[in-house]
């Protein structure tokens, strides 16, 4: 007698469904087209977590750039100045600052200006 995998095989389609939930026409209800979905969904999670850190560090860049500018020096000097006076801030924080205390990033910026001048 043979075995026959309908067990399985309706467990397996389920699984995919259940992931496609959210999808919109076939893609939610089809079995073939919801496994299409799901996996190139996956894929472009997979990629996109390590596009994200790229992106973040692109924006925090971009961030104290603008602040920096509204001050009249350039973010390379900045950064130059920075890791010449030996503040070792990262780019995450110093964005934070930038756009929550603007003050504080002035004085920051102050700073690292007198002790490049000297």
């Amino acid at each position: 007698m043979r075995v026959k995998g309908g067990i399985h095989t309706k467990k397996r389609h389920k699984k995919y469904l259940k992931l496609a939930k959210g999808n919109i026409g076939g893609r939610r209800v089809l079995y073939r087209s919801a496994r299409e979905g799901v996996e190139k969904g996956l894929n472009f999670a997979f990629r996109d977590r390590r596009a994200r850190k790229r992106e973040m560090r692109g924006l925090w860049i971009t961030r104290i750039s603008a602040a920096c500018k509204a001050l009249g020096t350039s973010y390379s000097a900045f950064m130059g100045l920075l890791k010449k006076a030996g503040i070792t801030v990262d780019r995450k924080s110093l964005s934070n600052i930038a756009a929550t205390d603007p003050a504080a990033f002035e004085s920051l910026v102050a700073r690292v200006k007198a002790r490049g001048a000297s």
